[in-house]
This record gives structure tokens, C-alpha cells and sequence, in this order.
């Protein structure tokens, strides 16, 4: 127990330097370090599920904070691979941190919790859900640089942070693209939820699965109105948020009230 607390704080530590060494340019304007940066996230993501696995005896621990550090483990990888494919140094500013955050809460802060025992099936639901999440987290993270880059623009408040940021067309164009591939996998989370998940609309899934289809309509009408009618700007900010919002409801909101405040395992 000692090792990975130990480990966990390393992670810990490893997501703040490599916000920090990321956030250099937007803040300071000094020589950008992505690439050590970017290592050193990649070193605490590795350690970071290293983690997960021991505190957590290698199974899927779905209890709220376990959850949670899973979820950001997932986004901290993904957005690597973000960041190798197209470089926005702002996105691991806002996630690593949050990351950072979550993982010493279910480290020291959450009680002990056991994995309970899931059918392949169900693990494939969770999973396609985990992915769909976390690609829709990193699409509304991009959506809050947007918004910043737009501010900043209609009140000419263009310093050397501002030009740290990729254009604000490669911003949404790869938001619109994150959000096309988590409207798909949560297409497909909704889809096995239907297939494995004995009784569907039951006492403790009801409100999940009716905010997740709220969410997946919302998610839906943004990317029908950028094919039909060219959104773009506050209203798909706005809307990708919104959706985000109703979707962190979905898979946070309603575990915290069973399991933080009733008492009850979902």
C-alpha cells in the first residue's frame, strides 16, 4: 500500500511539472518545452494506471473516485495522442492538472472500495462508455480554448499566450472531430447498453440513460447543424458544452448521489 501511494504522488507530481512546462509559453511567453513536457506526461500516465491496476487487484473498480481516476487517466493518454497528432499545448494545461487532482483523491482522500465482479459484457459497455467520455471530455476542453481565443480576438487582447495557441480554425476543426468520433462511440455505448444491460431503465440506471440520450441528441443536433448550416464559434462552444455538461451528469452526477450522499453501490 506504502508503493503506491508513493507512485501515486510521483504521477501526481509528473502531471503538474509537464501543465507547468506546457503552460510556460501561454503564461510567460518563454521557449515552449512540449516535448519534455509531453514525456514527463507520458511517464506519469504509465505510473498512473500502474497504479489504478495494483490499488484496484488489475479489475474495473466503477466506485465514484476509482471511476473518476480512471477516467482521467484515459483522457491524459488520449490527450498525448492528441498532442503528437495535432500539437495544442492548452489542452494538457487544462487536463493534466484536473488529473493531477483526481488521482490524489482516490488516492487520499476516497475510502477503500473493492471492484465488483462484471460479465465481459458489461465490461465492454463500460469501456465503449469510458472512450466516449473521455473523447468528448477532450473536445470540451477544446471548447473552452476556443472560447478564450475568440475573447481575447473581439477585445484585441492578443499577447504572446495568444500566439502559443494553434489558429482558431485547426482549434475546431479538431474539436468538431472529437466530437464526431465520441458521437459515435456514444452511439455504440447506448447501443450495448441495450444489448447487455439487464433492465435498462431500472431504479439506478434510469437517470443515467435518459441524461445520456439528452446528451447524444445534443451532440447530434451540434454536428447536423456544422454539416447543414456551418455552426461554429459560441454556438458550438456553447452546445458542446452543454452537451458535455448533461453527459457529466450522466456518468458523475447520478453515481455521486447513490454513493456520496444515500449510500448506495449503483
Amino acid at each position: 500500500m506504502a508503493a503506491i501511494v508513493l507512485f501515486a504522488l510521483l504521477a501526481v507530481v509528473l502531471y503538474l511539472v509537464a501543465a507547468t512546462a506546457l503552460a510556460r509559453p501561454l503564461l510567460g511567453g518563454g521557449q515552449p518545452l512540449n516535448r519534455s513536457a509531453l514525456v514527463l506526461a507520458g511517464a506519469a500516465v504509465l505510473i498512473h494506471a500502474g497504479t489504478l491496476l495494483s490499488a484496484h487487484r488489475g479489475s474495473l473498480d466503477l466506485h465514484f473516485f476509482s471511476a473518476l481516476s480512471l477516467m482521467a487517466c484515459v483522457v491524459s493518454a488520449l490527450t498525448l495522442v492528441v498532442n503528437i497528432w495535432r500539437p495544442v499545448a492548452g489542452l494538457g494545461v487544462i487536463v493534466f492538472p484536473l488529473t493531477a487532482l483526481l488521482l490524489a483523491l482516490d488516492t487520499f482522500a476516497a475510502p477503500a472500495t473493492a471492484p465488483l465482479p462484471l460479465e465481459w459484457q458489461i465490461k465492454l459497455h463500460v469501456t465503449v462508455a469510458l472512450l466516449a467520455f473521455s473523447v468528448l471530455s477532450i473536445a470540451a476542453a477544446l471548447a473552452i480554448l476556443l472560447a478564450v481565443q475568440e475573447r481575447a480576438l473581439r477585445h484585441r487582447q492578443v499577447g504572446s499566450w495568444m500566439r502559443a495557441l494553434p489558429p482558431l480554425t485547426l482549434t475546431e476543426t479538431l474539436m468538431f472531430r472529437l466530437i464526431g468520433a465520441g458521437f459515435l462511440l456514444l452511439t455504440l455505448t447506448l447501443l450495448t447498453g441495450i444489448l447487455f444491460v439487464d433492465n435498462l431503465f431500472g431504479q439506478h440506471l434510469i437517470h443515467k440513460t435518459v441524461l445520456s440520450i439528452i446528451a447524444w441528441l445534443v451532440f447530434g443536433t451540434l454536428l447536423i447543424g456544422r454539416w447543414r448550416h456551418g455552426w461554429r464559434g459560441r454556438s458550438a462552444v456553447n452546445l458542446t458544452l452543454v452537451g458535455m455538461g448533461v453527459l457529466l451528469l450522466a456518468f458523475f452526477g447520478t453515481k455521486a448521489v447513490l454513493e456520496l450522499i444515500l449510500h448506495r453501490t449503483p
